[in-house]
């Protein structure tokens, strides 16, 4: 028998009960004791106990009931999906050993070091890597991006559980959050009703990016280079890519004759529009975050005298100057309200 950890199965049960209050609130309790006993039966069953009983449940469903029993089930299992990549990730209790995926690269370099190899060479090797992956669109994806966003929040809100110093107040809160999401999640259509065009296709490619890809990529670079300084003394130069993305979407040409060179254009501007603003995003972050008045000689040299241009900028600003506002949209990347240009990227 499998041996499943207590935690990964304390937040399977907890997010089962949350989807059991959902199916109950919309079909009653005689209908949730009913998906009750074909898990039992299907238990049992697969034991080589029960006899019959999983047939005779589901053969006593009526017409109107089987699509909610599937429907019910398979948001069970993409909740336990959540639960299980959660537990892979989760926060580590003390003692516990690190993830191999963690230790891959670091234990790789140090066997490298041990057979005789440079850690100038190493690091070189390393700067020097150059692995591409390829986006590229799946029609069949049937997935929606709106439920993929909730069940990022779901997960979001697991990992929010697992702090043990929540007061009781703060953890019912959490849980009403939890239960709230679940049961927008269910009253979600959950199958597209209409064929993706190829400008959608990369719309969702877009917002794996931005959720996904912008924050992870940086991560592990700054993991990597932690391990390579560790094991020759070197940092990743800064203008080293070891991974780089290349995208297919709205540009294939595979024989679809809906990916026409209009259809390319605008996957392309459409990419550019996000890459911009995602590049606004962080560049405003850092203006925020570079408050500092001190600097060493170096970086003052580097940017010049900034009293000077942060006071030309709020003369510029008193006379209206702002930043456009035009541009294509998408669903992740907003034109945001007009705002000036110099006074968001010239402090230091």
């Amino acid at each position: 028998m499998t041996i499943i950890d207590a935690r990964l199965r304390e937040r399977v049960h907890l997010l089962g009960e949350l989807l059991g209050n959902t199916v109950r609130e919309q079909y009653g309790e005689a209908f949730l004791d009913k998906i009750e006993r074909i898990r039992s039966s299907a238990k049992a069953d697969r034991r080589g106990q029960g006899e019959d009983a999983l047939s005779n449940s589901l053969k006593a469903l009526g017409d109107a009931e089987l699509l909610p029993v599937a429907r019910a089930f398979n948001q069970f299992l993409n909740l336990a999906n959540i639960a299980e990549q959660y537990q892979l990730i989760r926060r580590r209790d003390p003692g516990q050993p690190e993830p191999f995926e963690n230790t891959v690269f670091p234990k790789l370099l140090a066997r490298l070091g041990e057979s005789g190899h440079a850690p100038a060479e190493l690091a070189r090797q390393v700067a020097a890597l150059d692995i591409e992956l390829v986006l590229t669109a799946h029609p069949t994806e049937v997935a929606r991006r709106t439920l993929i966003q909730k069940y990022d929040a779901i997960a979001a809100l697991l990992a929010t559980l697992d702090h043990r110093d929540l007061l009781d107040s703060e953890r019912q809160g959490l849980e009403a959050r939890l239960q709230r999401l679940i049961a927008e999640a269910w009253h979600t259509e959950e199958i597209r009703r209409v064929r993706p065009t190829p400008v959608d296709e990369a719309k969702w490619g877009f917002t794996v990016i931005e959720h996904s890809l912008w924050q992870a990529i940086p991560n592990h670079l700054r993991d990597a280079d932690r391990a390579l300084h560790e094991a020759t003394g070197q940092h990743l130069p800064l203008e080293a890519a070891p991974i780089r993305f290349a995208s297919w979407m709205g540009g294939d040409r595979d024989g679809n004759p809906n990916v026409t060179a209009k259809v390319t254009r605008e996957v392309l501007l459409l990419a550019r529009w996000m890459a911009a603003d995602l590049f606004l995003r962080d560049i405003d972050q850092l203006a925020a975050e570079l408050s500092m008045q001190a600097a060493s000689a170096e970086l003052q040299q580097q940017a010049g005298d900034t009293l000077s241009l942060t006071a030309q900028c709020s003369s510029n600003c008193a006379s209206g100057c702002a930043r456009p506002g035009s541009g294509p949209t998408t669903r992740s990347a907003r034109p945001r309200p007009p705002a000036t240009p110099c006074c968001s990227t010239t402090r230091i």
